[in-house]
């Protein structure tokens, strides 16, 4: 992939693109660049919907500008990591977004086992690091790695050359959750259909359940719709 920046027919072009309704991927090919350059521009500069080429071509510049006349000197902290991050900032995020993991019904050291795996930058850590940054048993781990690998948001590698296993992000994890509720979604609009049916379709409770499915049945084609759209323009 060719290195330097973005000059201002690229962004001519990735605003095209987007007009016509191409994924980042197909533009980042267009462009022969890595996709995660293509959706790093659009969503610094609007989103896909307020992308503007001269717009973000001027942002540009003037951030240029700032960090030529504003050198900063950053100091790590004390056992800060290569981006300057202390084990605390990194403890106090991963607990954060745990307890929101936890509250949509997934159980909590499930949770605070995804979170640490999103807060590591390979996605990736071993059974040994998660029992250490966790303090857990072994034992507890196992558990909540095999229910995060039921609901196929990691997926279990083998260490090249041990037999460790790693627990590993599955990127498209969020898709295929989405694609769940909106199963379950259907299911509920399917009963409910059936019991406003034997119900009596006319009765308070009929037309109660009748409201319910229509509601869950359409907010499921929307979701997959979502879904689906979401993930071919992110690539």
């Amino acid at each position: 992939m060719p290195g330097g920046r973005l000059n201002q027919e690229d962004r001519r072009l990735i605003a095209a693109g987007l007009s016509r309704g191409l994924g980042y991927a197909d533009i980042a090919r267009q462009l022969n660049r890595p996709t995660s350059t293509v959706s790093r521009e659009v969503t610094r500069n609007g989103g896909p919907g307020r992308y503007r080429a001269e717009t973000a071509q001027a942002a540009t510049t003037v951030r240029s500008r700032r960090r030529v006349s504003r050198p900063k000197r950053v100091e790590k902290p004390s056992g800060a990591d290569e981006y300057g991050r202390s084990p605390a900032l990194l403890a106090e995020f991963s607990t954060a977004i745990a307890v929101l993991f936890a509250q949509t019904g997934m159980p909590k050291t499930a949770a605070a086992v995804l979170a640490r795996l999103y807060a590591a930058d390979s996605g990736s850590l071993t059974a040994a690091e998660l029992v250490a940054q966790l303090r857990v048993s072994p034992a507890t781990v196992s558990a909540a790695v095999g229910q995060l690998e039921q609901r196929a948001l990691i997926r279990r590698d083998r260490d090249r050359g041990s037999r460790r296993d790693r627990y590993v992000i599955e990127e498209s994890a969020w898709y295929r959750v989405t694609l769940a509720a909106a199963r379950v979604n259907e299911r509920l609009a399917a009963q409910a259909r059936d019991g406003a049916e034997a119900l009596g379709a006319s009765t308070p409770a009929g037309v109660r359940l009748l409201g319910m499915s229509e509601y869950l049945e359409r907010v499921g084609l929307d979701m997959v719709r979502s879904a689906e759209r979401w993930r071919e323009r992110l690539g």
